[in-house]
């Protein structure tokens, strides 16, 4: 596969576009925003999103979905509750044929369905593979090493993929498991949440650290109860991913969540942003998928209470110490 598209013009999008391009793909980038992609073709820069980063000459920027659907592999990387449209968009332009790659990370709210799912009903019968791991946007545009993994049931698609996309700086790992790197993706944002939450209220790198292990324990329940592998888990798309993402305020989910623990209202902190926070959408369909599994997930049911039950950040912290003690287990 030499042609790839990539649908979601934002950061993560643009990154994915620059990484394949230094692979030796042709790519074109799509975005919905005709006057954003246009504006992209123009100054081969996305302003909006990565500022100073100039994109690589094999990349095409483009509005119309017609013609990023003619390439051999599509990468869907637009924010997960936009998936299901998205793909309704693709039915009638793409073959059955033709692989889509999800690179969102999250879980449909309202179903509770994996995007894997969302696809199985609205594209039925195309090759799936996952890309999920832990990397920050700005640092793969610019070419920093960032590893990921490449999940998928096909193998030969996956190893295709991983021709397409790998290269010295952006070195994608094999799995099998699709199920257990969509799990470890969507989780870890709503646990990044919980980390900012307590940076931003103080509690120290010991609750961090905490919070991290035992949100990691949540995410391998979960995984496990799904069909995932506690191998993925505790690979680049789970310990990794969540190890990033809970430690830096590069991320979009902890740093919403350390704005909300120094106070600040929720609409007022997603107001001022251009880019999606996915922990927010996940931490309602996490505990809708964890509840109809019947897996203990405590700090992702506090998150889910605090940014949508209204809940009082210090009297759900308090409860979250208040629980019985018990074993150390997974």
């Amino acid at each position: 596969m030499t042609r790839l598209a990539i649908l979601g013009a934002g950061a993560w999008g643009t990154a994915l576009a620059q990484a394949a391009a230094r692979a030796g793909s042709q790519v074109t980038l799509w975005g919905r925003d005709a006057a954003l992609m246009d504006e992209i073709a123009t100054a081969r820069c996305n302003e909006r999103y990565l500022p100073g980063v100039a994109l690589e000459p094999a990349i095409e920027a483009t509005a119309a979905l017609e013609a990023a659907a003619e390439a051999e592999a599509l990468l869907l990387v637009a924010p997960a509750q936009h998936t299901r449209a998205l793909a309704e968009r693709l039915a009638p332009l793409i073959p059955p044929s033709c692989p889509l790659v999800i690179c969102a990370k999250g879980i449909e709210q309202g179903s509770g369905l994996l995007m894997s799912e969302v696809l199985a009903e609205a594209l039925p019968g195309r090759p799936l593979a996952v890309l999920s791991g832990p990397t920050f946007a700005a640092e793969v545009a610019r070419g920093l090493p960032a590893a990921i993994t490449l999940a998928a049931e096909d193998q030969v698609l996956a190893e295709g993929l991983i021709a397409s996309l790998g290269s010295r700086a952006f070195r994608p790992y094999l799995s099998n498991d699709p199920i257990g790197a969509q799990i470890g993706g969507a989780v870890k944002n709503v646990i990044a949440i919980a980390c900012g939450i307590v940076a931003g209220r103080s509690l120290g790198d010991n609750a961090r650290a905490a919070l991290i292990t035992r949100g990691l324990a949540e995410i391998v329940r979960l995984g496990l109860a799904k069909g995932g592998q506690r191998e993925t888990l505790m690979g680049l798309s789970g310990l990794g991913d969540l190890l990033l993402t809970c430690s830096a305020m590069q991320s979009r989910n902890f740093s919403l969540g350390a704005a909300l623990g120094e106070g600040r209202a929720l609409a007022d902190i997603l107001a001022e942003r251009r880019t999606v926070a996915e922990g927010v959408h996940s931490a309602s369909s996490v505990s809708t998928l964890a509840a109809r599994l019947q897996v203990e997930m405590p700090i992702v049911e506090a998150v889910d209470q605090v940014i949508n039950q209204g809940a009082q950040i210090d009297q759900t912290i308090a409860g979250l110490l208040a629980r019985p003690f018990k074993a150390e287990s997974l």
